[in-house]
């Protein structure tokens, strides 16, 4: 789909409504686009696709996307479309990269190269002085610093970093999370660049936080881990990085302090070591898309996914599908169809609320429906 100048103002609203109604997520919103041509026709299309899928279906009342255009407004924020100028080419290059966010601040800032800066929530002073220090150089030589508005870490990552830096929240654009960096995220809104993905009045929940991390880690060339547990939010963020094909480091530390497992044990694993914010310049500013880091074989993919057109008529998969996730490549060597006559099935299920898409391509039923 080729990116258009401007987004009529219907069409801009039957996207969002879209993305808003019953089981419409990143992937699903893009089939459906490429499928219909626009998001409106692709709304009329919802209940029949539903009622293929075996269910009845109603899209996103009218009213409750005209109070949400409403709050973005008051709260200082627009709306940022996947095809529209603007959107992070890198972040677009994503699997199930988010088709709308809401921003406010200075677009200039997401001009800049970008490295983003995560760690431990309860970080030691040396560390979160580190964060600091590292963020400061790097915006000094032109990039800008990435970082979810955390305690810890990323506090200290984005206020070295001001006004190069991205503030990503896992609440609604006009919600302050957590409650001590309120003053905080208005400064990034203010001076810098401040990204949501969920809608306004969305409080945080645990399931928006990987949610959030795969945005900071596909909106930059690569994540730096400053301090980290071995089972930690900054650990999936990296990993994150590493699967979409960009640059990972981490900073070391004492064995002796568990804050530091975490990014000594992504340096085991193939994380690049760095020491200095000299070593961060040099690995990203002639970054080519090929990482020197090997924690994990990059899986690139772009906004929706390469898949041919969906089918006009969906492939018979019932009995190839149950709770255990399947890569949809197995389901079409085995259902003997076309990709878009599978792609067409499930998208069915998904939007009855029958389907769960899994990271890396896999999908399975829903067992609790």
């Amino acid at each position: 789909m080729n990116a258009p100048a401007t987004l009529e103002q219907d069409e801009a609203f039957a996207r969002i409504r879209l993305l808003r109604s019953p089981n419409i997520g990143p992937i699903s919103y893009a089939q459906l686009l490429r499928r219909f041509g626009n998001a409106q026709a692709a709304l009329e299309a919802l209940p029949n696709l539903a009622s293929r899928g075996g269910r009845d279906y109603r899209p996103a009342p009218r009213e409750r996307i005209e109070q949400e255009v409403a709050a973005v407004r008051s709260a200082g924020a627009r709306y940022l479309f996947h095809d529209m100028p603007g959107y992070p080419e890198l972040l677009g290059r994503i699997e199930g990269a988010p088709p709308i966010l809401t921003v406010r601040g200075d677009s200039q800032v997401a001009a800049r190269p970008c490295v983003a800066m995560v760690g431990a929530r309860n970080a030691s002073a040396a560390a979160i002085k580190l964060a600091r220090d590292f963020a400061h150089a790097l915006a000094g030589e032109g990039f800008a610093v990435v970082s979810g508005l955390a305690r810890g870490i990323d506090g200290a990552a984005h206020e070295g970093a001001l006004p190069a830096t991205i503030g990503v929240i896992a609440s609604g654009i006009d919600i302050a999370y957590p409650p001590q960096h309120a003053d905080l995220q208005e400064r990034i809104a203010s001076e810098g660049l401040l990204i949501a993905e969920q809608p306004p009045g969305t409080e945080p929940r645990g399931s928006h936080f990987p949610s959030r991390n795969r945005i900071i880690a596909g909106r930059a060339l690569g994540t730096l881990v400053v301090e980290a547990a071995p089972k930690s939010g900054s650990l999936i963020t990296a990993r994150l990085a590493g699967e979409a094909g960009r640059e990972v480091m981490a900073i070391p530390g004492s064995p002796l302090d568990a804050r530091s497992h975490g990014c000594n044990q992504l340096i085991r694993e193939g994380a690049v070591l760095v020491q200095a914010p000299e070593d961060v310049i040099e690995l990203l500013s002639g970054f080519d898309g090929t990482p020197r880091s090997s924690l994990r074989e990059a899986q690139p993919h772009a906004f929706g996914g390469d898949d041919e057109l969906l089918a006009d008529e969906p492939a018979d998969i019932a009995d190839l599908l149950t709770t255990a996730p399947v890569g949809v490549d197995e389901l079409v060597r085995q259902s003997g169809t076309s990709t878009g006559a599978v792609q067409m099935a499930l998208l069915e299920l998904e939007i009855a609320g029958r389907l769960v898409r899994h990271a890396g391509g896999r999908v399975s039923l829903d067992g609790n429906r």
